[in-house]
């Protein structure tokens, strides 16, 4: 069964959409919704609870088919800022450059996401 969305989809596709015509002076509201709608599209689109993907402080999730993480700490985790995430769902910077600049930290071995990103609901239509 797929998660539960708390954003609505129309409403998470504008704040995309608001985000990328101005990633500067997008209300912080805005940026929050867009960030939430993209973790909710990412557990969509691969759903699962081995990953926690972690963007504080606007929202996390987890995704991706395998083990079940219960407590503590999970296995797999990625981690990155707001801004970062948007650019990343939306394919202006990719996974092996957040990588290599520190910008994205993920550990465990099912922390890739470079097969899911960008999401194709994030793309402009």
């Amino acid at each position: 069964m797929p998660p539960r969305r708390r954003t609505d989809p129309a409403d998470g596709r504008a704040a995309l959409q608001a985000w990328r015509a101005d990633p500067d002076g997008v209300p912080l509201a805005t940026r929050r919704t867009a960030v939430r709608f993209a973790l909710e599209e990412l557990a969509d689109v691969a759903p699962g609870n081995s990953v926690e993907v972690r963007v504080p402080p606007d929202g996390a999730v987890q995704a991706v088919e395998g083990p079940r993480h219960t407590r503590g700490t999970p296995p797999n985790v990625v981690e990155t800022d707001p801004v970062t995430w948007l650019r990343l769902v939306t394919g202006d910077l990719t996974w092996d450059a957040a990588l290599a600049s520190g910008r994205v930290q993920a550990s465990g071995e099912r922390a890739d996401l470079a097969g899911l990103l960008p999401l194709q609901a994030a793309r402009p239509r």
